[in-house]
């Protein structure tokens, strides 16, 4: 009988994930603002651990041929999916996924729920390649055109396409690919006056109206190449300073060397620095992960060229194609404005990094501890030490365990999270080592019944934003929730968090959800934790990470049974 009930629930939830999907679509596509530091994230790649494979020319080409193995493998149907583990002892093993071979797809998944292993949903998945999203009034539309052949590459505000996948369906050769790249970065030509790439940084709307000016003015064709590009590779002409310098060049860049509508920029720096950029209507970053994870892979264990392989001698002149855009006067206007729109923004926005050495997981685990649960906590203590309150805030979790399942709140924000952190920062003296010990443990074991919850879609956000959607559709009158203030304060994410680990991944990171918030995208590795805040003038970013050094700080020192102190 509890398989039974079970499986109905999940019956239920497969279906509410497919009827919450379009409105979620909805959500983003219909979004005025701009999709730059409102939407966009970045996932940054740890660099090669060979130095000389981050050459710029040969790191792009081995990236490009990885993704275009990605490519291939996905469309072949032959790409595993990712599973979701509750019972890692009995699902992911390899006798498991043996057993799971041999038994016949209609009974497949029965066998991996009854050891609680969920296959990943991959329906977002046939929007990484040759897709963009295209500005329209009031609601942007998502292309998808899967028979071009063609790469799309950015470098000094100039867009140039050649074909990576010839007419037989196969890569073209690495060496081929190289040569084209070559070409590329030898082609000194200025900046243009007018960089056709701030367009995507402005609001939806005014957007959509220059798009109709430039198809209008016989830009259609180039239009349809950057639209229908399998991805965009962005070759930047700087190196990478330092951490800093990283993420405001992968999150937003300068405005001229970026097609934000894309489903994802690969960007590569002058010193190899490389990080993927991705629009977040199509997706969301489960998918990109893996794409991420299996480029980094691919490029690194098996990469197509190495620093001492020659470009194949071929007519890159004849194969790659300089897109020229015909701009009049009010499309020059519309660059200008979107140009200062974008630099007036940037220059109020402060992105921060801190790495935290004295653990990460390892020792977290010994303690029978959740390692995200310590970190959100450590972001409660921090908050309340600078700014003396709890806000709230919104961890992203993945509900790819269902059917065309997106995302789900985790609300890190608790009265445990919350009795915690005044202990520890108002009164720590009034409580024992032992007592505050306890008080991390209470606060571990609730936030990972809550990471349960939402995974296995028994989060209330995305419930409250259907019924709401429902109301909505059926001319119903909102119920007073929804106008509670609240909702409105619960709502208004002033800790915005999502982490995403991977030893592919050095840094990743996003704006604020808010004008008077932090956007923090973090790491737990094995043994460091990693922190980029983002925010804007109302918020002190750098002061916020020292915060939240010390907290970090005073709960290993509780865990290793030490006495802290103001």
């Amino acid at each position: 009988m509890v398989v039974k009930r079970d499986l109905m629930i999940l019956e239920l939830y497969f279906y509410g994930c497919f009827l919450i999907s379009g409105p979620w679509f909805d959500m983003y596509l219909q979004a005025r603002e701009p999709i730059i530091l409102n939407f966009n994230p970045f996932m940054a790649f740890t660099p090669d651990p060979k130095p000389e494979y981050n050459d710029q020319l040969v790191k792009a080409t081995n990236m490009t041929v990885a993704a275009l193995r990605f490519l291939k493998t996905l469309r072949a149907g032959i790409l595993e999916p990712e599973v979701f583990h509750l019972n890692p002892s009995k699902s992911d093993t390899p006798g498991f996924k043996k057993f799971i071979r041999l038994v016949p797809s209609s009974l497949s998944w029965f066998g991996a729920y009854m050891v609680n292993a969920y296959p990943l949903d991959m329906s977002q998945y046939f929007r990484l390649f040759n897709s963009t999203r295209l500005p329209k009034p009031k609601k942007d539309e998502l292309f998808t055109d899967e028979h071009a052949r063609h790469l799309l590459v950015l470098r000094n505000g100039h867009f140039y396409v050649f074909d990576v996948i010839d007419q037989n369906g196969n890569i073209v050769k690495p060496s081929e690919i190289q040569a084209h790249l070559k070409f590329i970065l030898s082609d000194n030509t200025a900046v243009p006056a007018s960089p056709l790439a701030y367009l995507t940084t402005e609001n939806r709307d005014t957007w959509a109206t220059l798009r109709q000016e430039l198809l209008d003015n016989g830009n259609g064709e180039a239009l349809r190449k950057v639209d229908s590009a399998i991805f965009c590779l962005c070759l930047d002409d700087f190196p990478i300073k330092d951490v800093d310098h990283l993420s405001h060049a992968m999150l937003h860049g300068d405005g001229t060397n970026r097609w934000y509508d894309k489903s994802f920029n690969l960007i590569l720096a002058k010193d190899g620095s490389a990080a993927v950029h991705f629009e977040h209507a199509w997706g969301d970053g489960v998918a990109v992960l893996r794409f991420q994870n299996e480029v980094f892979k691919d490029s690194t264990e098996t990469p197509a060229v190495t620093p001492q392989s020659l470009p194949a001698a071929c007519d890159s002149h004849g194969a790659v194609e300089k897109l020229n855009f015909k701009l009049n006067d009010a499309l020059k206007e519309g660059i200008t404005k979107a140009k200062q729109n974008f630099d007036a923004t940037v220059k109020t926005l402060t992105l921060k990094s801190l790495k935290f050495e004295r653990g990460g997981k390892e020792f977290i685990k010994t303690q029978k501890l959740s390692p995200d649960a310590i970190v959100q906590l450590a972001f409660q203590l921090a908050f309340l030490r600078q700014y003396g309150q709890t806000v709230a805030t919104y961890e992203s979790c993945s509900t790819a365990a269902f059917k065309h399942g997106r995302t789900e709140a985790i609300r890190p924000a608790s009265v445990y999270t919350k009795a915690c952190s005044e202990a520890l920062v108002k009164r720590p003296s009034k409580h024992s080592t032992v007592e505050l010990r306890q008080m991390i443990t209470v606060c571990s074991t609730y936030h990972s019944q809550l990471t349960k919850e939402a995974a296995l879609g028994q989060g209330f956000d995305r419930h409250l934003f259907a019924l709401r959607c429902e109301a909505e559709s059926q001319g119903i009158s909102l119920p007073d929730l929804y106008k509670d203030q609240a909702y409105a304060l619960i709502n208004h994410n002033i800790l915005s968090t999502s982490t995403l680990n991977s030893s592919s991944v050095n840094l990743g990171g996003f704006g604020p959800v808010v004008p008077d918030g932090f956007g923090l995208g973090y790491s737990i590795h094995d043994n460091w934790i990693g922190c980029n805040v983002s925010a804007y003038p109302s918020r002190n970013a750098p002061e916020f990470l020292q915060c939240v050094h010390k907290s970090l700080d005073d709960i290993f020192d509780i865990l290793e049974g030490k006495q802290i102190s103001n």
